[in-house]
């Protein structure tokens, strides 16, 4: 069974959101510069961002763009290109094809048979696979 794992909200001002759910929740942030996405961090967290807790889940934060206009749940699969052969299968579409995210995994957007954008991610085991 592919698990929820993550969620991103997009922002047209994420200095203004960030400030609006870390006031209002308590989020914790952590901007990664170089590739313009805040880690937000719901529950406590290790020392490597992971979480230390069941029952919550850690999401992100980047400026509004292409399909990503509401916010996103993001599933987690074992091998990302059959997952996209499954989406395609079940009559979704791909929106965005699997991009490698740092040495830490792989991520893509489909959209449902209802119009919802969901996101695909599949960690790497070692560095460089893919």
């Amino acid at each position: 069974m592919d698990k929820v794992m993550h969620f991103e909200i997009p922002a047209d001002d994420v200095e203004r959101a960030r400030k609006f759910y870390s006031s209002i929740f308590g989020w914790k942030m952590n901007f990664v510069p170089n590739m313009e996405y805040t880690i937000l961090h719901t529950g406590p967290t290790d020392k490597k961002g992971m979480v230390e807790e069941k029952a919550f889940i850690n999401g992100g934060m980047l400026k509004r763009q292409g399909c990503i206009q509401s916010p996103v749940i993001t599933i987690v699969v074992d091998n990302i290109k059959e997952a996209m052969e499954k989406v395609k299968k079940g009559h979704g579409h791909i929106l965005k094809e699997p991009e490698k995210v740092g040495d830490m995994g792989l991520s893509a957007y489909f959209k449902d048979t209802e119009g919802n954008v969901l996101g695909l991610w599949q960690p790497l085991m070692n560095p460089g696979q893919q």
